[in-house]
């Protein structure tokens, strides 16, 4: 259930269909890597083969940006639902609370991390983290050790992309771990140091424009959503190879 967009695949996948797919890659013992799509993402993924190869490396791409939804109804696709990476987070947070998986969270600055482990658990008290990891640590051997002695189930990564994607493709064959995700700056979010957009924003897709009220010098950035849409449109006879 993929959609290609300019050459990079994206997951038409809804958040109940992810559910039941990552309970069952865990029990089934298959190591899955889910990483978050955004119209910047694809437009990088222009200029960079090796982006682009690690993105469609993925097992799930999730649509996080109204952009992708835009460009699937363009080419007459499926993806009706944006999946956010900080919502699929909380997602696979619920999920382990839920069916007894446990979860371990690397990345960002120390003690950022550990700030986000309070708050989910007051969210889900029934939460097993079994590790917590800044991303300042050097040493990638003890990295690997001390996430595969605590044998998460889910592992959520927080470095940047796509640092992080290089990361989880470079190291996950020897990690004892089964889901894979990069989670960008979502312990800044769910530790408190980063306000998200308030609910209404997130509610209609629009925290691009929150973020650009707040940080007035994201225009940059958030112009290249109808670069992406002109070039989704331009290349449409090209959708689905």
């Amino acid at each position: 259930m993929k959609e290609k967009f300019l050459g990079v695949d994206v997951s038409s996948y809804t958040y109940n269909q992810l559910k039941k797919n990552i309970i069952s890659d865990i029990e089934q013992n298959k190591q899955s890597f889910i990483v978050a799509i955004n119209p910047e993402k694809i437009l990088q993924a222009q200029k960079n083969v090796i982006l682009l190869r690690l993105l469609n490396q993925a097992t799930y791409q999730i649509p996080d940006g109204v952009g992708v939804l835009l460009a699937s109804k363009i080419y007459g696709g499926n993806i009706s639902e944006r999946v956010t990476g900080i919502d699929m987070l909380l997602t696979l947070c619920e999920q382990a609370s839920t069916y007894g998986k446990s979860i371990f969270l690397y990345g960002a600055q120390p003690g950022v991390a550990e700030k986000a482990k309070e708050n989910l658990l007051r969210k889900y008290p029934n939460l097993n983290i079994v590790g917590v990891m800044d991303g300042y640590v050097d040493d990638h051997e003890y990295i690997k050790k001390q996430i595969n002695a605590a044998k998460p189930d889910i592992l959520c990564v927080g470095l940047g992309s796509p640092r992080q994607e290089n990361w989880i493709v470079d190291n996950m064959k020897n990690l004892d771990v089964r889901i894979f995700q990069g989670v960008g700056g979502s312990f800044d979010v769910l530790s408190g140091r980063v306000k998200r957009a308030p609910a209404t924003f997130q509610r209609f897709g629009i925290e691009w424009l929150y973020r650009l009220i707040t940080e007035p010098w994201r225009i940059k950035r958030q112009i290249k959503l109808p670069m992406f849409l002109y070039k989704v449109w331009k290349n449409k006879k090209y959708n689905y190879s």
